[in-house]
């Protein structure tokens, strides 16, 4: 019914520890990856909490532009992933005149927020074109 889209670029966390944070949310419903979030311990959790409560409210904007009943508890992740964005490269000095390079790794996180009729839809989709 309402698929919802939320993207962040240029986020200054390694795609590494924000992959560890997205891979405990993939699949489950919006207000529990919430939860999961809220307590978790890694640092990438802050900014992937936040880009979830986005993908909500670009849902609600969705089913209101469109006239129709959102229930936000029966919203899902139906995917999310990150992908490596540009890396800044800094030096610091070393010993005898030389330096030292640093990679500052950033991410693209996006989240894909779906309700249960759109998803159920999208796989019969998918195995009707199988065939």
């Amino acid at each position: 019914m309402v698929e919802s889209i939320a993207r962040v670029r240029h986020i200054r966390v390694t795609p590494m520890k924000a992959r560890r944070v997205v891979n405990m949310i993939r699949g489950k419903q919006a207000a529990e990856a919430l939860a999961i979030l809220k307590f978790a311990p890694q640092g990438a959790s802050d900014p992937v909490y936040k880009l979830v409560e986005s993908a909500i409210a670009n849902a609600q904007v969705k089913a209101d532009a469109a006239n129709s009943y959102l229930d936000v508890q029966d919203l899902f992740i139906a995917s999310a992933y990150v992908d490596e964005g540009a890396t800044l490269k800094r030096f610091q000095p070393r010993a005898q005149g030389r330096a030292f390079q640093i990679l500052k790794r950033t991410s693209h996180i996006t989240i894909v927020l779906n309700t249960p009729d759109e998803a159920s839809v999208a796989k019969v989709t998918k195995k009707a074109g199988k065939k």
